[in-house]
């Protein structure tokens, strides 16, 4: 009976050069965890800092390498690696680095880091003042990170729904963790972790309870296969709309689209702002690429059947996002419902439904990345005694404190609204056009309005930072070191080149927009 049981187990084949990228990460994330156990205390900042930026581009150079490769399904066909994967790998590594760049300042006096001294204290205690005087820096952000972004590498290049759930897993965990370690405002950043956590438990489960309907319905976990059974059913089958619209609630919900959207403010407010920017342009990135995936692979032939609901879903996320985001008062949840807003316009590339769609919605992840990661950069130096200074009161007058610092936001505000000669705009346009020329020019049209709405509250702050008098005294700007400096040049550099120069870009979305059966 062994011998039988045996004969019949055999292990899966593995590209290894193909997959070499993930395993990069994951090692780098192995290794932090290690020093994190035996390092001393004194050494690990420098040495986390290292073994996470050494790994990302690694990794980085594996994911160029792997382009002159036959693209192919790989671990007994759970992992696939095609242009799309390649595409959002490489732009997920390349934001990653800017936000480790950002995750590692560290402010003169170690009483302005973004991350608590030591998170398992509780918020105002003694031992938490004492960890603080002692000059503790908490350090396990580096392996969370690189173990998240190992997940977010293959949650796009995932080709069954098992691997999938295991790629959302591993990019989640780490990011409630993550979202519990701010500095100031202890009690609002654990708030905010366990909100994110609860809520991303329900959508974990949407995810799996509509990927066992699609296996009762299909038999099968991988995507192709699930396609073939959605192609030959005869009848309308309650399991596979179930299934689509489990898996749909559990994909919109990681890209903050309405009405899934409500646990997205409240989060980016009270996480650490480098990890607020890691989560806002690294997660995005990979859930609209697993979303990509699934719609375009598994779900194609029942297309004429959920598109009309994402339509409705991407117009609310278009809307909503725009206009609450007039309503707010602090900065961080201000470009929260930006955020929604720009999941509804990345939507409207999705719905596109062919390879302009595609490219179109990858190019935009990348734009939109750069600038929001340089966004939330520039929030983390406008500070006050207790640290950051998010409320838009203490933004007024910020060009007469530092008119470098007011002239980058502006020009990252100015993406967002989608302002011609930026990265935005250029996004834009691909996803709209791509809608309109495949049916969809009212999601165009409702996108341009909820564009304008949106341009009111970016130019608000624009005349808050330029023409107001300070209402808030002690506000001043931090002077930034060297890896959030690199941070929000590389952030300034790419939105201007994409808005100026997107043809590179633009050809090589292009060319990496078909995904492999």
């Amino acid at each position: 009976m062994n011998a039988l049981v045996t004969a019949d187990v055999h292990a899966p084949s593995i590209s290894y050069h193909l997959v070499a990228p993930m395993l990069i990460v994951l090692g780098a994330a192995m290794v932090g965890v290690l020093v994190e156990a035996f390092a001393p205390r004194r050494s690990r900042y420098v040495v986390q800092v290292a073994v996470t930026l050494v790994g990302l581009v690694a990794a980085f150079v594996a994911v160029i390498l792997a382009t002159d490769h036959k693209k192919a399904t790989t671990a007994a066909g759970a992992v696939v690696i095609d242009g799309p994967a390649l595409f959002l790998q490489g732009t997920i590594l390349v934001l990653a680095i800017l936000a480790v760049l950002t995750m590692a300042e560290r402010f003169a006096g170690n009483e302005g880091d973004a991350f608590t001294s030591q998170a398992a204290s509780v918020p105002g205690s003694a031992y938490e003042a004492a960890t603080a005087r002692a000059g503790w820096v908490q350090t396990e952000v580096f392996p969370l990170a690189l173990f998240s972004i190992a997940g977010m590498m293959l949650f796009p290049a995932s080709n069954d729904l098992l691997t999938l759930f295991v790629a959302l897993e591993v990019l989640s965990l780490p990011l409630y963790l993550l979202c519990g370690l701010a500095r100031r405002r202890r009690l609002l950043s654990q708030e905010a972790a366990l909100k994110y956590f609860l809520l991303g438990a329900f959508s974990s489960a949407f995810f799996l309870f509509g990927a066992a309907m699609l296996f009762g319905f299909s038999s099968s976990l991988y995507l192709s296969d699930i396609s073939t059974a959605i192609s030959n059913r005869g009848d309308a089958d309650p399991m596979m709309f179930i299934g689509i619209a489990m898996v749909s609630i559990g994909l919109l919900f990681k890209v903050g689209a309405v009405p899934f959207h409500m646990w997205t403010p409240d989060v980016y407010q009270g996480a650490p702002t480098p990890v607020t920017g890691f989560m806002a342009a690294c997660t995005k990135v990979a859930a609209f690429g697993a979303m990509l995936r699934v719609f375009y692979v598994a779900l194609a032939p029942a297309r004429w059947d959920w598109q009309p609901i994402l339509w409705v879903v991407a117009i609310l996320t278009m809307l909503v996002g725009s206009v609450l985001a007039i309503t707010q008062t602090d900065i961080k949840r201000m470009l929260a419902y930006s955020s929604i807003a720009h999941a509804g316009f990345i939507l409207v590339g999705v719905l596109a439904f062919d390879r302009s769609g595609l490219s179109g919605s990858m190019f935009y992840l990348a734009a939109y990345g750069f600038t929001t990661i340089g966004a939330f950069a520039v929030v983390t130096l406008v500070r006050d005694s207790a640290g950051e200074a998010t409320h838009l009161s203490q933004w007024a007058g910020l060009a007469r404190r530092s008119p470098v610092l007011a002239a980058v936001f502006t020009l990252f505000l100015l993406a967002f609204a989608g302002i011609p000669l930026t990265s935005g705009f250029t996004g834009k346009f691909a996803v709209f056009s791509a809608a309109v020329a495949n049916g969809g020019t009212w999601l165009a049209v409702v996108g341009v309005v909820s564009s304008a709405i949106a341009a009111f509250f970016y130019v608000r702050i624009i005349v808050l930072m330029y023409f107001s008098d300070p209402d808030v005294e002690g506000t001043v700007v931090a002077v930034p070191s060297i890896l959030t400096t690199v941070a929000i040049s590389v952030g300034v550099l790419m939105t201007l080149l994409l808005g100026v120069l997107p043809g590179p870009l633009l050809d090589l979305a292009s060319r990496s927009a078909l995904f492999l059966p």
